[in-house]
Parts: C-alpha cells; structure tokens; sequence
C-alpha cells in the first residue's frame, strides 16, 4: 500500500521515517547509496527533503523491501529508467519503425505457435 504524502514543501526526516515505515538511520543511508535523494540543510542544519524525495524514497523501497532488489541493482534500476523517460520525451515515435517492430513480433509469435 502507497502512503499518501501531503501537500507540503518540505519534509524532516521523522517525517519521511513514518511515511515511508522505515527507521530514520535507514534514510540516511540511502543517501549515502542513491544520488537520486538530496535533502536540503535548514539553518538547524535538519535535514529537509523535497517531494520528489519523498517519492524517491518510497520507490526504492518497493525496489528493495517489495521486489527484493540489491542496492546496486536498486541504484541501476533508477539509473536506467531516467535515462528512458528522457529518451522517450525527446524522440518522437518513427511509424516505419513500429511496423518494423510489429512484423517483428508477429514472426516471433509464429514462431512460438509452430
């Protein structure tokens, strides 16, 4: 189950702690491993994570605790799928390329059918 996050700017770590259900210590740690998650410092010298954060978070949680992901496979893995949705945005669908792909498939269905 997703935990709902609030419409705020800023989070401390207990909070982020209790949205996430994991220890506080567990969070810094990933902090450590996963350059995706870079709170900011309040004068306190608390640290304040951002929404995106948050989200952040919660995704490499599912990545390890729910997909039983490694660290490294966790850090690839959000590696590689933001250099997909960056590729995706900047390059527009080709319809040559489709059917290509598409007779691809069919010959790959074929084949399982026989």
């Amino acid at each position: 189950m997703r935990a709902e996050i609030p419409d705020k700017l800023y989070f401390k770590i207990g909070e982020v702690s209790k949205l996430a259900c994991v220890e506080p210590h567990v969070l810094r740690y990933w902090e450590t491993e996963f350059s995706q998650i870079q709170p900011k410092r309040a004068n306190s010298n608390q640290r304040l994570y951002r929404r995106v954060d948050v989200e952040t978070i919660l995704q490499i949680k599912s990545l390890l605790h729910e997909q039983e992901f490694t660290i490294s496979g966790a850090r690839k893995f959000l590696k590689d799928s933001g250099e997909v949705c960056e590729t995706k945005e900047s390059t527009p669908l080709d319809p040559d390329r489709l059917d290509k792909i598409k007779k691809e498939l069919l010959a790959v269905q074929d084949i399982l059918k026989k």
